[in-house]
């Protein structure tokens, strides 16, 4: 490692660079650092080059459009020397890598906030920083606090770390972020500070594992006591206490390892990393570990420990904990034994302050020991509780028992109605497609979006009979069912990649359009700068991909963008799309979706991503109409974002379901039974016989 010691990796008077800082994390948790430290210089991010984010009560934050343009931009004084990495998971080898070719001589550390990086990427960038000279912590890590210094980078402490870290003598390393916030303010109670909070991450490859944090903190003269938290998962804590042992490590330890109880439930914590893999990974493995290296058995609160010689020599090198709790009164002990100074004296008495309490009539039958009394809220929430009224919290308005009500439809044994229209008044209006929306929507189309939709439930129907849907009828028709299981079948063989992309199409418009002013998306004089939209998209496809290729690693596609079938023109074209905009420019009818996926597709191929232009397929179409029906419905808030995507799902669904009816029809007149069987001498054999 290039640090020396704990303060190495972070102290006062460093400067630091926010990768991704637009971001909604991002941005949110550079602020909270700012107003705390001000230790920050600038960030970067696609497409927003010249932008700042403002800080309140302090100076805006320069936004560079990447790490080179950073690097060049700022003065010589002003270049940072750590680095916040909060980029996807594709986008991460790619900026790091811009960080090293960029980072004339300066940067020291960088930390990768990232969740799920891929192994082989982590190891790329592990060599990478290798080469040079430059410490990585992550990936999945919260960040890391220097107390004495005030200064922090990432987010540990939340929104007030001065809420939780007072300076003191304890370092705390932790495979949770945000369960050194917890630890730092039990250890208040016991009267210790913190020196250090540092998050290891817990992805499944570390870069910067626990033996070499715990070297650091040998020569870290703020430094007397090590909190450790630890999940299973992995065999750094296995070459720590390898470490530990050779180096006659004298700074006391409390460990707690968490997961036994997970384990045997066949559970994991969620962290990537906390997967076991082997015998020596387990929670279990872990304890004995550390216990046997402690020589002595985990902390037991009961005990009335007594001083003595045997007592101050196990100490010395520290103490299990069993669970969170015992951490204060573990250090109380390990400080008294061993003549450690306490840092203040003891505050915040770990007792329960409960707000509310309601034993439902059980609190005469429960032990005294277990009744809790009703504490005080503190203020703010004391004030916001009254306002809003004890019976309502935990409650969720929206939601009530639906077995035997509905929005959507009513009977009243003399009119059914669909969203309190009359049945009878929609047959007579005669459009089955707007009925079918209003059903949908509980909302009413205009005609020429009734046009719309009726072609694309038409374009729905079929695309040959070597679809897999329509394999799924003429399968199900083979083998002897009736039409509801051939058409079952049928929509049983529609998913993610056959026929559900309208769903995700529509929730990437979503991103892409999210925040701007669009009043009517079939305006043509919307006044948007459409083209830079779709500029920036580009942009940023083009290095996602290339960051996933570079790295090995798979990248998000753009959905709707290409037909396996309509693929091989210099500009490609879905017809069934293709007669959709023949009859919005008979009708003079514009959607800036639409426009917009056009125009995307031409770009991608000016800009080298496509060998041609990529085809707007009928998911496509179907997503940009579906979204142009709907827009102002989301823009007033009087539908979910989930419903808009799952009617674009459900339009394909109906047409093709109707289309299988015709395949069911079709192959029970003419098909014999079981003629879509394959001969047993087509199949093909991969494995051995085991008999």
């Amino acid at each position: 490692m290039r640090a020396a010691k704990l303060c190495d990796l972070l102290k006062a008077g460093d400067r630091v660079a926010v990768s991704n800082i637009t971001g909604r994390e991002a941005s949110a948790v550079t602020v909270a650092s700012q107003k705390y430290c001000g230790n920050i210089v600038g960030g970067w991010a696609l497409g927003k080059g010249g932008e700042s984010l403002d800080v309140p009560g302090g100076d805006p934050i320069p936004v560079f459009s990447d790490a080179g343009e950073l690097m060049n931009s700022l003065p010589k004084e002003k270049l940072p020397n750590k680095i916040i990495v909060y980029s996807p998971p594709q986008a991460v080898y790619a900026e790091v890598k811009e960080v090293v070719e960029h980072r004339i001589d300066t940067v020291e550390t960088i930390y990768v906030i990232t969740e799920h990086v891929s192994i082989e990427v982590t190891a790329k960038i592990a060599q990478m920083c290798s080469h040079a000279n430059i410490d990585v912590l992550g990936g999945n890590s919260l960040g890391m606090i220097n107390t004495h210094d005030t200064v922090r980078v990432g987010a540990v402490g939340g929104d007030d770390p001065a809420e939780s870290f007072r300076p003191g003598s304890a370092a705390i390393i932790s495979n949770s972020g945000n369960m050194i916030n917890t630890m730092a303010s039990y250890l208040q109670s016991a009267g210790m500070g913190t020196s250090y909070g540092i998050s290891t991450g817990k992805d499944t490859l570390i870069l910067t594992p626990l033996k070499n944090l715990l070297e650091l903190t040998k020569s870290d003269e703020h430094t007397k006591l090590i909190i450790l938290y630890i999940e299973p998962g992995g065999l750094y804590e296995k070459e720590a206490v390898e470490m530990l042992h050779r180096a006659e490590f004298d700074k006391p330890i409390i460990a707690y390892i968490t997961g036994e109880i997970l384990q045997k439930l066949d559970l994991s914590l969620g962290h990537a990393g906390a997967v076991v893999e082997g015998r020596d990974t387990t929670a279990a493995a872990k304890m004995k570990l550390f216990d046997d290296y402690f020589g002595n058995g985990p902390f037991e609160p009961d005990t009335k420990y007594k001083k003595s010689p045997e007592l101050t020599h196990v100490l010395r090198k520290g103490i299990r904990i069993r669970t969170l709790h015992h951490l204060s009164p573990a250090a109380a002990l390990i400080c008294d034994t061993l003549g450690i100074e306490r840092d203040f004296r003891p505050s915040k008495p770990l007792t329960l302050n409960p707000w509310f309490i309601d034993y439902k009539g059980l609190g005469k039958h429960l032990p005294s020991k277990l009744v809790l009394h009703r504490g005080t809220v503190p203020k703010p929430y004391a004030s916001q509780i009254k306002h809003l009224g004890h019976e309502t919290l935990g409650s969720n308005p929206p939601r009530r028992n639906m077995r035997n009500a509905s929005h959507a439809s009513s009977n009243d044994g003399k009119v059914t109605r669909i969203y309190g229209r009359s049945l009878e008044k929609e047959m007579q209006n005669g459009s089955f497609v707007s009925s079918l929306i209003h059903t949908w929507t509980g909302e009413q189309v205009r005609d020429f979006e009734a046009d719309m939709l009726e072609k694309v439930l038409i374009a729905s129907l079929s695309n040959g009979p070597g679809t897999i849907s329509a394999q799924g009828a003429k399968l199900s028709t083979s083998a002897g069912n009736t039409p509801n299981t051939a058409m079952i079948a049928a929509l049983a063989c529609i998913g993610d990649v056959h026929g559900g992309n309208g769903r995700r199409a529509v929730e990437y418009l979503l991103r892409v359009f999210r925040g701007i002013d669009l009043p009517d998306p079939y305006d043509a004089k919307h006044g948007l700068d459409l083209q830079a939209m779709v500029n920036k998209q580009a942009e940023w496809f083009s290095k996602q991909r290339h960051a996933a290729k570079e790295a090995g690693t798979d990248y998000a596609r753009i959905p709707c963008l290409g037909h396996p079938v309509f693929r091989n023109q210099p500009v490609n074209y879905d017809p069934r799309e293709r007669v959709l905009a023949a009859f919005m420019d008979e009708k003079g009818i514009y959607n800036i979706f639409l426009d917009y996926y056009h125009r995307l597709a031409h770009r991608l191929k000016e800009i080298g991503i496509a060998r041609n232009v990529w085809a707007v397929n009928l998911d496509g179409a179907i997503a940009c109409v579906v979204l142009g029906v709907c827009w102002r419905l989301l823009m007033d808030k009087r539908i979910t974002v989930r419903r808009v995507s799952d009617i674009a799902f459900m339009l394909f669904a109906v047409g093709r379901a109707a289309g299988a009816a015709g395949e069911f029809l079709d192959h029970q007149d003419h098909g014999s039974p079981m003629d879509m069987r394959i001969p047993v001498n087509e199949c093909a054999i991969l494995i051995r016989a085991k008999d």
